[in-house]
């Protein structure tokens, strides 16, 4: 690169092949497409075309020219992704869908409401604090003066329950 700066088109176009030689590998190891390599591939060679004139002849090419590399594959890799996201699918479209193509069930907030009042009234206590009100498990243990790992596990419990009484509607 010292040579290049200093006007040697020779040692600049190997400098480029050299270049192109190392971080293909890199580059590879990171996208799946052949395509995908070669087009950043020549991205990067472009981007340490024009900022050669920061590279300092005192310190090693290679971490420069990798940190160059890097860069420029983080941009690639946000616009791709980003790119997906735009394609994705909308999920609230998704559920309006498969909830009209799904037929309703029997089960309602009035029948699990129902199903938590048969419940031993610490287990329904808690349920009503954590799912109705929005208390954490340890706001819950707090409020009822329990252990948080105690609130957790009866909460697991009433949905067990629940689960089992629910399943043989």
């Amino acid at each position: 690169m010292r040579q290049a700066q200093a006007g040697d088109q020779r040692a600049y176009a190997e400098l480029l092949r050299e270049t192109a030689r190392l971080l293909r590998p890199f580059l590879s190891r990171r996208l799946s497409a052949d395509g995908e390599v070669d087009d950043l591939l020549q991205e990067i060679l472009i981007s340490i075309h024009k900022a050669r004139h920061t590279y300092d002849g005192r310190r090693p090419y290679k971490p420069w020219a990798y940190a160059i590399a890097k860069f420029r594959l983080q941009d690639h890799l946000r616009m791709h992704y980003a790119d997906r996201l735009r394609q994705a699918e909308d999920i609230a479209e998704l559920e309006n869908i498969l909830h009209e193509n799904v037929t309703e069930t029997a089960i309602d907030y009035e029948s699990i409401s129902g199903e938590i009042e048969k419940l031993p009234e610490k287990q329904s206590t808690i349920l009503r604090l954590m799912h109705q009100q929005g208390y954490t498990a340890k706001e819950t243990a707090q409020k009822l003066g329990m252990n948080e790992s105690a609130v957790k596990v009866a909460a697991h419990r009433a949905y067990k329950t629940l689960r089992q009484k629910l399943e043989r509607r």
